[in-house]
């Protein structure tokens, strides 16, 4: 059986969350796609040229999640996210998880809009800036990281602006995607939600 699920969402809106909680429910499997973007931008802070990396990217550079999630790599990102080159070359491995059997859930800035248009559900996960900084500055206080809270809402404003505004494959909510504010919803309720539009699609 293939089902995808296609979850789309600005930084820290708890996209990523309700993606593993979506795939753990259903017994499907899950990508974290920024973690493709997040590999490149760490080879290129590295040295390595941003195309080259993602045409060489492997499984294998995504195994330590851990090290791919400080600001600096965060930021790396974003900016390689733009290069279009970078995009069509990961472009291949993201539709084919997503095609797999046994379903996948996909989560990124432009799974519903451009990895998977014929996705079986659409999620925009979304959470006003300020709460998605104090997100941020907490998972990484959780990380024994230090920040100061404007700059890490700074951060979070620069990195929506370039995401929303690139050329290829801007982040956006596609038009049949349910749109799930974070904002004031406590995890749990943010799965349940997540989850009950997934079980009103599940065949059968």
């Amino acid at each position: 059986m293939r089902f995808t699920v296609a979850i789309d969402g600005p930084a820290a809106a708890g996209k990523g969350t309700i993606g593993r909680a979506v795939a753990e429910h259903f017994g499907f499997a899950h990508l974290d796609t920024g973690l493709l973007y997040r590999a490149v931008g760490a080879k290129v802070l590295a040295g390595e040229r941003a195309e080259a990396a993602a045409q060489a990217l492997s499984p294998d550079d995504l195994a330590d999640a851990t090290a791919l999630r400080t600001p600096d790599v965060a930021q790396a990102a974003s900016k390689v996210a733009v290069i279009p080159q970078v995009r069509e070359h990961l472009l291949d491995f993201q539709r084919a998880f997503a095609n797999r059997q046994g379903g996948a859930v996909l989560d990124g800035r432009d799974i519903g809009t451009v990895i998977c248009p014929r996705a079986e559900v659409k999620l925009f996960v979304t959470a006003s800036a300020e709460v998605r900084a104090q997100r941020r500055l907490d998972e990484m206080a959780g990380r024994g990281l230090s920040a100061e809270f404007a700059e890490v809402l700074a951060d979070v404003r620069a990195r929506d602006a370039r995401d929303a505004d690139r050329a290829t494959a801007p982040m956006v909510a596609a038009e049949d995607a349910l749109v799930l504010d974070t904002s004031d919803m406590g995890i749990a309720e943010a799965v349940a939600a997540a989850v009950s539009a997934v079980a009103a699609k599940q065949p059968g």
